[in-house]
């Protein structure tokens, strides 16, 4: 006989429901009670949201001005929705531009970081923050959701070992090895290859994390960039925020060597939500509003600039939306290539200006989590889905951290010393 798990058994199927004559909403209403209770259960870990960067943005950190307890119309996040959405544990992005130099990009990750930790303090009764899967899931049995900080981009390190791992000290979980640039030692998906992957440097930034603890990150990267990770990292890695190049061709998707290296490996890809690397069609809307922005002179991988420009573009080109089906069509293309145990969900929620219909905001992962039920996801794979996937990886790490701690100590590497001359060609 097979174990229990909130109630129903493993093997149980989400929408096998008691025969039942009533209209097809009764049905609806009972899938959506059991998964309500399912996320009651088990935490729904995201893992990825930008809303440090808004609240810069639109309030400099002050929580008077963006007071997350209420409902706000200028963000997709807040306690209410998050509440609503079933979320027992957020990976907060502390994202800065790229485009800045290595000194301002270190010094706004650490304001970042610093907003993350007051954000978590001015709310302590709705969030508790969390370094390990172990503090994870004790928060989240307080009845809180669990707060985790992810670094999105090599570039907050600065070239620096010892600034990684200071923001390792300071919380930081993981480290996103690009944004929509390179950095001195990687290749990112949205900018020329510099490196053909990583260079030595990137190798010795991957080999330190391990070491200390910190998640590898692959989201954004360069296919090159990923396999190499994959290639040299001693315990699994992962995909905060990318979806699946097969099911939508963008260099920011995850082609399907890599979703099957990553499932060996035990890693982790959690699919976005974002229409971009979603939907095939608003892919190729972004690709012309891309060749439209290099023709005016504004980059596409500059995140900001890009925006703005994109705004004006929308106005005479349409773009097309995606919806939950189309979600659906990545994470289960991710399972079937990579495998049940390795897929996990990274909205990107306020990273982005659209989102796909039915997940408009922070509120809507029920729906998601229903649509799945109803294609037959039994109640095992949806806590893998939610969140048990990830917390066996950053057990993973953790475990693996311990004995690499064991044999050998803080990297002392530089960048000069490790990529010599070919790093003075690239800067």
């Amino acid at each position: 006989m097979s174990p229990m798990v909130g109630g129903l058994r493993l093997n149980d199927r989400m929408p096998d429901l008691p025969p039942d004559t009533s209209a097809t909403d009764t049905r609806a209403t009972d899938t959506l009670a059991r998964v309500n209770e399912l996320l009651r259960r088990h935490p729904l870990i995201d893992g990825h949201n930008d809303l440090p960067w808004e609240a810069r943005q639109q309030a400099g950190y002050d929580f008077d001005r963006l007071d997350l307890s209420q409902r706000l119309s200028s963000t997709h996040t807040d306690l209410p929705r998050l509440r609503a959405g079933g979320v027992g544990a957020q990976f907060w992005s502390v994202w800065v531009p790229s485009t800045l130099p290595d000194g301002t990009a270190v010094i706004q990750t650490l304001e970042q970081i610093d907003a993350v930790h007051q954000m978590v303090g001015r709310y302590g009764d709705q969030l508790g923050f969390a370094r390990t899967a172990d503090e994870l899931e004790t928060v989240f049995a307080s009845g809180r959701i669990a707060s985790l900080i992810g670094a999105e981009g090599g570039h907050s390190i600065g070239c620096s070992l010892a600034a990684l791992r200071m923001l390792h000290v300071l919380g930081v979980r993981y480290l996103t090895l690009t944004h929509n640039d390179n950095v001195p030692w990687a290749d990112s998906a949205t900018d020329e290859p510099a490196c053909g992957g990583l260079s030595a440097f990137g190798v010795e930034v991957v080999r330190e994390m391990n070491r200390i603890g910190m998640l590898v990150d692959l989201s954004h990267v360069s296919a090159d960039t990923m396999r190499d990770a994959l290639r040299v990292s001693e315990v699994p890695v992962m995909f905060s925020h990318s979806s699946a190049r097969e099911v939508c061709d963008m260099t920011r998707n995850v082609p399907d060597d890599v979703l099957q290296i990553l499932g060996d490996k035990g890693g982790v890809c959690m699919v976005t939500f974002v229409p971009d690397f979603v939907s095939p069609a608003a892919g190729e809307w972004r690709k012309e509003a891309s060749a439209a922005a290099l023709e005016a002179g504004v980059q596409p991988s500059d995140h900001i600039a890009f925006g703005a420009f994109a705004a004006g573009y929308r106005k005479k080109h349409a773009k097309p939306t995606a919806t939950i089906n189309q979600v659906i069509a990545h994470i289960e293309h991710v399972r079937d290539v990579a495998g049940i145990n390795h897929v996990g969900i990274g909205g990107d929620y306020d990273g982005t200006d659209e989102l796909p219909l039915g997940l408009e905001d922070v509120s809507g992962y029920p729906r998601l989590f229903v649509a799945l039920a109803d294609r037959g996801w039994s109640y095992l794979d949806l806590t893998k889905l939610a969140g048990g996937n990830v917390l066996r990886v950053m057990r993973d790490a953790e475990a693996g951290a311990r004995a690499l701690q064991a044999t050998r100590g803080p990297s002392l590497a530089t960048y000069e010393q490790l990529d010599g001359a070919s790093a003075q060609a690239r800067r």
